[in-house]
């Protein structure tokens, strides 16, 4: 009982400073990089609130998985907990301005690279999971004529360092199934239109999510 209520303190103390520090950088981000930003006029407004946002998702993220993960070793669970933030600032961000800024990729992938020999995982698997991810997506992206994103192409190559072969099909084929069938229902509701841009990335980024609790 005393070790699960130091496990969420801890929780909520990373919670709150990754939430903190996350806020500081999307607000700079939503700044210097507006041109990227898809309705830079919500931008400001967007920026108020995503303290308190980020705190619910990380608390709620790490909380569950300290509690479901306690067999995990220190730096497996550490590692965890870096890709959990990072892939909730991409949802974040694309949700709000169909974005997913370079700047922030850099060093989810970078970290990624880093992990796999400190985690002891297979080199080879992890950079062909991102070479052939990346590919496939840019053909993609090509055959759909910008369908698929710039982002969303440099995100799946990230997480193919992460993840792996198997894992990052996995996540690929669930995002693309799910952003398929909310794409479709938008379409159908009128609220987008034939030919507009729609984020994929959010569905990639929820299904790696889901990948870490179970």
């Amino acid at each position: 009982m005393i070790q699960t209520i130091a496990s969420l303190a801890l929780c909520a103390a990373l919670a709150a400073l990754g939430s903190l520090g996350g806020a500081r950088w999307l607000a700079r981000l939503y700044v210097s990089d507006r041109e990227a930003l898809s309705f830079p006029a919500r931008a400001e407004a967007q920026t108020r609130r995503h303290a308190a946002l980020l705190f619910a998702a990380l608390l709620l993220m790490f909380s569950w998985t300290a509690l479901t993960m306690q067999h995990l070793e220190p730096r497996f669970l550490a590692f965890l907990l870096v890709f959990q933030f990072f892939l909730i600032l991409y949802t974040v961000t694309d949700l709000e301005q169909q974005v997913i800024f370079d700047r922030m990729l850099a060093p989810f992938a970078l970290i990624g690279l880093l992990s796999l020999p400190l985690l002891g995982r297979v080199a080879s698997d992890h950079l062909l999971a991102a070479l052939a991810g990346g590919g496939v997506f840019l053909a993609l992206a090509i055959a759909t004529r910008g369908g698929i994103g710039g982002g969303d192409i440099k995100l799946i190559a990230a997480l193919g360092l992460w993840l792996g072969t198997d894992q990052l099909l996995t996540v690929a084929c669930t995002g693309m199934i799910l952003g398929g069938v909310a794409a479709l229902l938008l379409l159908v509701t009128k609220r987008r239109k034939r030919g507009e841009m729609f984020a994929y990335g959010p569905y990639f980024t929820v299904a790696a999510l889901v990948l870490t609790l179970v």
